[in-house]
């Protein structure tokens, strides 16, 4: 799937036992100037970006499922950064761009799609999820089994047997 990096500004925040809970400790905090108010925040670096990657995935599919367009990363020297000594780093986080589902009508026999309902109520699916999961299974297969007429050049042959 495609990905996109966007800029985050990573700061120095206020102490972690700043809350009722008290605690202590400096907190490292991320903010993406393309998604404001998408803000993450820990006790290390390393768990900061990792919330970070997280608030940004939840930011881009809330858009997406909104049908709002994303915004262009902004480049880095465009990033408007904090000039005292709370800055720490300018980074690129990067997002996997969601792959937006479209709505299709197909005709099928009443008996196939009640199967279907069947089989995706027992695998906790819907019936859309499990289409596209069966169709994406058998577009995988290098020769499906239902194929009719002769098998392209060089495809493997299936034995099949009768039993009598």
């Amino acid at each position: 799937m495609a990905q996109r990096f966007y800029p985050a500004v990573m700061e120095r925040g206020g102490q972690a036992g700043d809350g009722p809970k008290g605690g202590g400790g400096e907190v490292v905090a991320l903010w993406f100037p393309d998604f404001p108010g998408c803000v993450a925040a820990a006790a290390d670096q390393q768990d900061a970006v990792a919330k970070a990657q997280e608030a940004l995935a939840a930011a881009v599919q809330a858009m997406a499922e909104r049908d709002l367009p994303l915004p262009a990363p902004t480049p880095f020297e465009e990033v408007d950064y904090p000039d005292d000594e709370a800055f720490i780093a300018l980074i690129a986080v990067a997002v996997t761009l969601p792959n937006p589902s479209e709505r299709v009508n197909i005709y099928l026999p009443k008996a196939l799609i009640e199967r279907m309902d069947r089989r995706a109520e027992a695998l906790g699916m819907s019936r859309s999820s499990l289409a596209g999961f069966a169709i994406s299974r058998v577009l995988d297969q290098d020769q499906p089994v239902w194929m009719k007429g002769p098998a392209p050049a060089g495809a493997p042959r299936m034995k099949v047997r009768r039993i009598k």
